[in-house]
C-alpha cells in the first residue's frame, strides 16, 4: 500500500524523476526479454506499464521496481522451446499470458502457505552473496549487446561460450559507446551522484544517431515497435491442454524464482533504509501484478534488480516512483514509439550495466574478509552458485547455506568458563577478564544456545575436558538454554551419575522453569529430585558448602560479595518442581521426621541440628525462604505424631524449640543480607495460607491455630 512517503514533498521530485528514468531504461530491457521468452518487442513495454502500477499500489517496498525480466523471460523462452512452440507466432502469443497467470496463483497459494517466512532465515552474507551473483549473471548476459552481438541466457558456463560466438560480430564503435557509457555514468555516480547521467547518456545517443549517424559504423539500433495501447483479454487456458504437466512445474518453478529473487532484493533495500517489508504482502503484490501481466499478453514479471539499483541512484523513496515509471512509459507507447530507432543499443546496455554493477555488494565483501572468513566463504558460496547454476538452483543453494549456518551456531554456542572478581557481584568469563579467578575446586560453565542432540557432545566434552584433580563441583549457568530434547535429558543424567561417582558435584542453575518441565517430561526428574537443579549458583554453591564470601583458587577469599538474590529464592521449589512443590515439600519434612524418629531420647532430639538435617535430604540444604515453610510443614508431620502416638510431648516441646530457634536464625540471616526479604517472605507466606485457605479450609484452621499456639508459648519462654 502507499506509503507515508508518497507525500513527502522533499522526496516527490525525486520519485518522479526517477520514476521516469526507470521508464526509459525499460524501454531498451524489457524489449529485448520479451524476445527471450518468445513474444514480439512491443509486449515487454506491456508488460511495464499495468504490472509496475499494480505493484506500485499494492506493495509494502516504498523503491523497489519489478518489469519484465530476465530469469523468468529465459525460463519461459527455454519452456517454449521445449514444447515445440516458434517464437513470436501467435500460437506463442496465446500460451504465455496463460503460464504467466499460472504464475499469478502459485504466488498466492505460497501467499497462504506463508512461505515468505523463509525469508526472515537468510543471513546478510547469504542475501548479498545472492543479488551479487544475479547482477554478474544478467551482465554477462549484456556483454554482447556492447560490442555489436546479441544477448545470451543461461549460467556462466553458457554465457562465457555465448559471449566468444558473438565475437564474429564484434564491433569497435559499438564497444567503444557502450564502454563509455559506463564510464562516465560510473565516475559521475561518485562526483555528482544527483545529476540525472542515464537520461543525459540516451539523449546523447539521439545526437548521436540523428546528428553523426553512427549506425553507418555498424552501431545497431532498437528495431522499430507498433505503439497504441495494449488489448485486454483472459488467458486461454485451454492451449495448454498438450503441455499442461510442463505448464504447472514450469510456473511454479517460475513463481519460486519470482518470490526468491524478487523478495531477497526487496529486503536487502528494506534492510539497507531501515523499514519494515511485509513479505506475506509483498506475495499478493506479485501475483496481482502477474495477473496485470497476463491481462495485457505479457510474460512473467519480476523484480528488477538492475532498475531497483537506478531507483536507488536517483534518491526513488516511495512508490511515486511506480506510477511515475507507469505513465511516462504510457506516454511513450503512444508517442514515443517512432524514436526508439534512434535509440543506440550499446548506450542503452552500458545504462543497464552501470546499474548493475551497483548492486554487486562488493563492499560487503571487503568487510567480510576483513571480519569473517567465514561468513565470506559462505557469500562466495552464495555468489558462485547463482553464477553457475543459476537462479533456481542458487535459490536451493542459499536455502541450503541458511540452514548450514544455522545448525553451525547451534552445534557450537558460545561457551564459557566462569570465575569471581573480587569485590564484584556476578560471574566473569575466565578468559576475557584478567581479574576474573575461579572458585576453589569448582568448575561454573556457561552454555549460550537450546541444548540438544547436536550440540551436548560439545557441552561433554567442554566439561570433561575441564576437570581436574581437585575438582570437587561442577555448575552449569544454563541461562542461555533456552529448550532441551530427550537426548539431551538421558545425557544430563548420565553426566550426573557419572560425577558422582568421581565425588563431584554436578549442578544445572539460572535457567527458566520451564526447562524443569522439561527434564520431567523426558523422565529426567531424577536430577530434580536429588537436588543437581537449583535456582540459582549462589544456592548451588551454598549447598556444596561454601558460603559468601567464596573462596577463589588462588587462595583469597572473595570480599565484599555479600548480595543475595532475595525473591530469586522465594519459590524455588515452585521453580524446580512446579505443581508438585507442594507434595514435594511435604516429602522433605516427611524425610526430616523420619530421620528424628531415629533418635531414642529427649536429650539425644535436644541435641539435633535442624540445618544438618536438612542437608541429609535428596534434594540436599534448601534456600533460606523455601526453608521457612518446609520448617512449618515439619511441625504439622510432628503434631500428627503426638496424635497418633509415635511421638511423645516432651520430645515435641524439645523440637519445637528447635524448630523456632532455627526460624529466628533463617529469618534474621535474611533480614541481614536483604531487609527487603522479609516484606517478599512475608507476603509468600500469605499467598500460601490463602490457597490452603480455599483448598482444604480445616487444615488452614488447624495450621492457624497451631501457629497461635506456638507464638504464644514462645513468648512466655522469653519473658
Amino acid at each position: 500500500m502507499l506509503s507515508k512517503e508518497c507525500f513527502n514533498k522533499k522526496t516527490f521530485f525525486h520519485d518522479i524523476v526517477a520514476g521516469i528514468i526507470v521508464a526509459l531504461v525499460s524501454i531498451p530491457i524489457s524489449m529485448g526479454y520479451a524476445q527471450v521468452a518468445g513474444l514480439p518487442p512491443v509486449y515487454g513495454l506491456y508488460g511495464s506499464l499495468l504490472p509496475i502500477l499494480v505493484y506500485g499500489i499494492f506493495s509494502s517496498s516504498p523503491q523497489f521496481v519489478v518489469g519484465v525480466d530476465a530469469m523468468p523471460a529465459a525460463m519461459v523462452g527455454a519452456g517454449l522451446a521445449e514444447f515445440g512452440i516458434i517464437s513470436s507466432t501467435e500460437q506463442a502469443i496465446e500460451i504465455v499470458p496463460a503460464i504467466t497467470m499460472l504464475v499469478a496463483i502459485w504466488l498466492i497459494i505460497l501467499r497462504i502457505i506463508q512461505a515468505g517466512r523463509v525469508i526472515k532465515y537468510i543471513s546478510n552474507p547469504v542475501m548479498g552473496g545472492f543479488i551479487s551473483g544475479v547482477g554478474c549473471t544478467i551482465i554477462l548476459m549484456q556483454v554482447p549487446k556492447l560490442f555489436g552481438g546479441n544477448a545470451g541466457t543461461g549460467e556462466i558456463i553458457v554465457l562465457i561460450p555465448h559471449i566468444i560466438q558473438q565475437i564474429q560480430f564484434f564491433n569497435l564503435p559499438s564497444l567503444f559507446f557502450g564502454l563509455s557509457t559506463i564510464i562516465i555514468i560510473l565516475i559521475f555516480k561518485k562526483i555528482a551522484p544527483k545529476f540525472p547521467m542515464p537520461i543525459f547518456m540516451l539523449v546523447v545517443g539521439i545526437v548521436l544517431t540523428t546528428v553523426f549517424h553512427i549506425e553507418n559504423l555498424g552501431v545497431k539500433l532498437l528495431p522499430a515497435v507498433d505503439g497504441g495501447l495494449p488489448k485486454i483479454h483472459f488467458p486461454r487456458f485451454f492451449l495448454l491442454a498438450n503441455h499442461f504437466e510442463d505448464c504447472i512445474i514450469l510456473s511454479l518453478t517460475i513463481a519460486a524464482v519470482i518470490m526468491a529473487q524478487t523478495l531477497l532484493a526487496a529486503n536487502n533495500y528494506a534492510t539497507k533504509y531501515d523499514y519494515n517489508l511485509n513479505n506475506n504482502q509483498e506475495l499478493v503484490a506479485y501475483s496481482l501484478m502477474n495477473v496485470a501481466g497476463s491481462l495485457v499478453g505479457s510474460c512473467p514479471i519480476n523484480g528488477s534488480v538492475s532498475r531497483a539499483g537506478i531507483a536507488d541512484q536517483f534518491g526513488c523513496k516511495s512508490q511515486i516512483m511506480s506510477i511515475s515509471a507507469a505513465i511516462s512509459m504510457l506516454i511513450v507507447i503512444l508517442f514515443c514509439t517512432p524514436f526508439f530507432i534512434y535509440l543506440p543499443v550499446p548506450i542503452l546496455t552500458g545504462i543497464v550495466m552501470s546499474a548493475l554493477i551497483g548492486i554487486i555488494d562488493i563492499k560487503q565483501a571487503k568487510r567480510l574478509w576483513k571480519n569473517s572468513k567465514s561468513e565470506l566463504v559462505i557469500f562466495l558460496v552464495a555468489f558462485l552458485g547463482v553464477l553457475f547454476f543459476g537462479t533456481i538452483y542458487g535459490v536451493m543453494i542459499v536455502v541450503i547455506l541458511s540452514f548450514v549456518q544455522v545448525v553451525r551456531k547451534a552445534v557450537i554456542p558460545p561457551c564459557s568458563f566462569l570465575g569471581k572478581i573480587p569485590g564484584q557481584h556476578g560471574y566473569y568469563n575466565l578468559k576475557r577478564n584478567k581479574n576474573s579467578v575461579a572458585i576453589k575446586d569448582t568448575i561454573i560453565y556457561r552454555f549460550g544456545g537450546n541444548l540438544f542432540f547436536a550440540n551436548i557432545g560439545t557441552f561433554q566434552n567442554d566439561l570433561e575436558k575441564a576437570i581436574l584433580p581437585t575438582t570437587k563441583c561442577i555448575i552449569i549457568d544454563a541461562s542461555g538454554i533456552g529448550d532441551i530434547d530427550i537426548t539431551a535429558a538421558d545425557k544430563l543424567i548420565y553426566l550426573a551419575d557419572k560425577f558422582k561417582k568421581k565425588n563431584i558435584r554436578f549442578y544445572i542453575t539460572e535457567h527458566q522453569g520451564h526447562i524443569n518441565d522439561q527434564l520431567r517430561q523426558f523422565g529426567a526428574i531424577k536430577l530434580i529430585e536429588d537436588g543437581n537443579v537449583r535456582r540459582t549458583m549462589s544456592l548451588a554453591l551454598r549447598d556444596f558448602g561454601y558460603i559468601k564470601p567464596y573462596p577463589l583458587e588462588n587462595g583469597t577469599l572473595c570480599e565484599n560479595d555479600t548480595y543475595i538474590e532475595a525473591y530469586e529464592k522465594l519459590a524455588e521449589m515452585e521453580w524446580a518442581f512446579g505443581d508438585e512443590a507442594e507434595e514435594r515439600m511435604q516429602q522433605f519434612a516427611t524425610e526430616m521426621v523420619n530421620t528424628i524418629q531415629k533418635m531414642d531420647s529427649t536429650e539425644e532430639i535436644s541435641n539435633i541440628n535442624l540445618e544438618q538435617v536438612e542437608e541429609k535430604l535428596a534434594w540436599g540444604k534448601i534456600g533460606l525462604f523455601d526453608e521457612q515453610e518446609l520448617l512449618d510443614h515439619l511441625e504439622i508431620k510432628l503434631e500428627q505424631l503426638v496424635s497418633s502416638g509415635k511421638l511423645g510431648q516432651p520430645q515435641l516441646n524439645e523440637l519445637e524449640k528447635l524448630i523456632e530457634k532455627r526460624k529466628q536464625i533463617v529469618e534474621s540471616k535474611i533480614h541481614l543480607l536483604n531487609p527487603q526479604a522479609i516484606e517478599l517472605l512475608h507476603k509468600r507466606m500469605e499467598t500460601v495460607e490463602e490457597h490452603l485457605r480455599k483448598i482444604n479450609p480445616t487444615e488452614f484452621q488447624h495450621i492457624t491455630a497451631l501457629k497461635e499456639l506456638l507464638r504464644t508459648k514462645f513468648e512466655e519462654k522469653k519473658e
